[in-house]
Formats: structure tokens, sequence, C-alpha cells
């Protein structure tokens, strides 16, 4: 049997009063996401260990079967891998976004949506005058980019941008880990520059890209402005079994997303990485491309991973309209198409849809709170659940999973 995992980045969510005190889930048109989850077997999973923060990288990494304990290093090194940089042994990579501030405050995480290009443009002029031996500027995708420092610290304490918008900046620049101690015997710290030193040296980067990025004719006539880098998420070069190390009967598997951060978890989990054409991360993305480029990894692949970023980054803009629309091209352009292609097949394909974690409309940032899923293929025994949503998911037969007690019910079939 084959298996796809359709995930809807961030898709969860809480009541809405305009929406009836509805979930989006629940008010949403999703026929087919209804019709899987009344055909095949639903529960909720538990996307984030205790300790830390809901961020994609974490649930995402839970998801396909990984301790996080042994494996996470943060979303820098897996954008790097997904970029094609190579890590050393004694770089930190840190995930890089170009932002807006205003008033003192981040107004957003993503610099007015900066396409590829701009940021790239940005990227480069930035690492022309900020860049040096120690120190690179990387492009990546849109407003996610790449830092990388030789010989620094992973042990401070960054804050996600897209976790404090309209909040004060300056209180939340980068500080050392509070009670990190240094173990001489560690070797990946050996050689290494202190934590503070390290907080120091991002902070310093900081406060000259604005002074950059304000004088840039880029920034000139624009109302949002792309105005800051703000550096999150290090770490070091992971060390990851693959998922057909982990799952024998994976012979072959791909990935299919937009984001860096999922390319590079797939880059490790030893995964293809499939590119679509007009994937782009949001609502505008090209739906239909990525379903027909899942339906051919299929053809050969045994396993793939197909990402929907679209709803987590309306779910950060507090935008209830565009969320519900992403969630209903999600159904009817991703899981439409590829439903009524594989069920047609001789060889059986199992499908799971879930999102990583809610990215709730209200408060426009990650929460640590179950998802609901459901699991289909052909000739599965049904519960007794009828729609796809957070709350009718709760009585679905799988109960509540934690981790990568997920894939490891998925991949049984």
């Amino acid at each position: 049997m084959k298996h796809i995992i359709i995930l809807g980045d961030g898709m969860a969510d809480h009541a809405v009063e305009c929406l009836g005190r509805k979930t989006l889930l629940q008010y949403a048109d999703t026929e087919y996401m209804d019709m899987l989850a009344r055909q095949g077997r639903t529960g909720r999973l538990i996307t984030v260990p205790d300790g830390y923060a809901p961020g994609s990288e974490v649930a995402n990494t839970a998801i396909l079967g990984y301790d996080l304990d042994k494996v996470y290093e943060g979303r820098g090194p897996l954008e790097a891998a997904s970029i094609g940089y190579e890590m050393a042994e004694n770089d930190l990579a840190i995930r890089c976004n170009i932002i807006t501030l205003a008033d003192g405050k981040i107004k957003n995480h993503h610099g007015g949506h900066l396409t590829t290009e701009q940021g790239d443009m940005l990227i480069k002029y930035l690492d022309e005058y900020l860049g040096n031996d120690r120190v690179r500027f990387i492009t990546g995708i849109q407003y996610r980019h790449l830092l990388v420092i030789k010989n620094a610290s992973k042990h401070i304490v960054c804050a996600p941008p897209h976790d404090h918008p309209n909040e004060e900046w300056r209180p939340l620049l980068v500080k050392p880990e509070e009670g990190y101690v240094p173990d001489a015997d560690d070797k990946a710290e050996q050689g290494r520059m202190s934590a503070q030193a390290t907080a120091d040296l991002i902070n310093d980067l900081i406060l000259r890209s604005q002074e950059l990025l304000s004088k840039h004719p880029f920034n000139e006539g624009r109302d949002v402005k792309a105005n800051s880098i703000w550096p999150w998420s290090g770490g070091y070069r992971p060390k990851m079994q693959t998922i057909g190390q982990m799952f024998p009967q994976v012979k072959r598997g791909s990935v299919i997303s937009a984001v860096d951060l999922i390319r590079g978890i797939g880059h490790y989990a030893g995964l293809e990485i499939i590119k679509v054409e007009g994937a782009t991360g949001l609502a505008n993305t090209n739906y239909e491309g990525k379903a027909q480029a899942a339906i051919e990894a299929l053809h050969k692949d045994d396993f793939v991973f197909l990402h929907v970023e679209a709803s987590d980054e309306a779910g950060h803009d507090g935008d209830v309209e565009l969320k519900l629309k992403s969630i209903e091209y999600l159904d009817k352009r991703i899981i439409k198409p590829i439903y009524e292609e594989v069920s047609r097949w001789d060889e059986p394909v199992c499908i799971a849809i879930l999102p990583d974690h809610p990215t709730p409309v209200e408060i426009r940032t990650h929460v640590s709170e179950p998802v609901p899923f459901l699991i289909w293929h052909r000739g599965i025994t049904p519960d007794d659940v009828q729609v796809y949503d957070e709350i009718s998911c709760i009585s679905g037969s799988y109960g509540l999973l934690r981790l990568n007690q997920f894939m490891g019910e998925f991949m049984k079939f």
C-alpha cells in the first residue's frame, strides 16, 4: 500500500464569534474532507512535545515519526538543507525573516509578503554590507531566508516574529539561554563563542540591518516597509534517520512544499524534494500543480508528504475569509483530485489529512493544542465520525495520539 499525508499548515482553529461560534473547519465547505472522515477513521494528535514551542518545524518533524529530543536542531538547519547549503560541523544556521517594524513594534513577520525576487535582492544587499568570513546571509524563499554564523552557539533565546505581532521589538532581542552551562566534554560546543557573545553579535546585525534597509530604494514609497531582519530558531547540523530506515516498506518517498523548512525536513528524512512551479506558500499557490505532482509521485513512490502553507499564513494575518478560502481550496483543489485519481487505482493508497498545529485567526499565532486527523483507504472500517473538524474528531476511534504514534498507526496499513 502506498501512503500520502496531506497537511494543511495551521488549519485547525478556535470557535470564532463572526462564524456563529464555529471553528473554520466546521464553517467551511469541505465536502471531501468530510467524506473521507465519514468513510475512514479519525482522532486527534498532540504534535508538540512538552517543553517545545509549537512551531511548524517541531510539529511536522513529530508527525513524520521522529523523536524531537533526539533530532531537533531548529528551523535554520532544515532550511539550509532545502536551499542546498551544506552545513559544516561548526556552523550555526538560523532562520532569518525580513519583517516590518513600525512605531517601535513588530507589525508583521513577512515584510509585506515579499516575493522571492524581492527577498533575494534585499538579502544579497545585506550580505554585501554585513557578511564576512564569519557571517553569511543566504537567500531562501519570499521573506524566509538564512543566516549562517561560524562557531556561534545555539544556546540563545530568539523570539519567533509571528508569535509577537504588535509587540515592542526591543524587549524581544536575542538573549543567552538562561541557566545554560557549557559542557567541556560536549564536542558540538568546542571552539564556539559563548551564548552571550552570539546574542550580542545577532542583535548587532539586527540593528545594522535596520539602518541599511531604511536606505534601500525598495522601501521608498512603500506603505509596508521591509525594514529589519529577525533571526530565530537556530541550530547545528541535525542527525536524523531516513523515513525508509524507520519504516522499511518505504523504498522511495517525496515531499512537496513551497516552504524551506518542510523541504529541509524532507531532505534529512531521505525524501525527494519536488518543486512545483507557482507554489507560493500563500492562498494564491498552484493547488492544481501540487495535486498533479503528488499524483505523479505516487505512481513511482511509496510515500508522499504534501504540505500546503496557505491556511497558516492567513491565520497569522488574522484573515478569517482568506483562511476559510484556503481550507476550501485545499479540499476542492488538492484533496478532491488526489482522491478521485487514487481511488480508481488497483494498488491501494492510504490518505491521511491533518494540520500540524492550530493557528487561530483571533490569536494570530501558533498554539500547542491537539489537532484533528483522518486516515482513509479503500476497505478501511470506518468509525462513527461523520465530518472532519476539531470537535467531531474528539469522538474518533483513534482517540488522542501523541507525537510519533500517528506515523506508527498510519504506516500499519
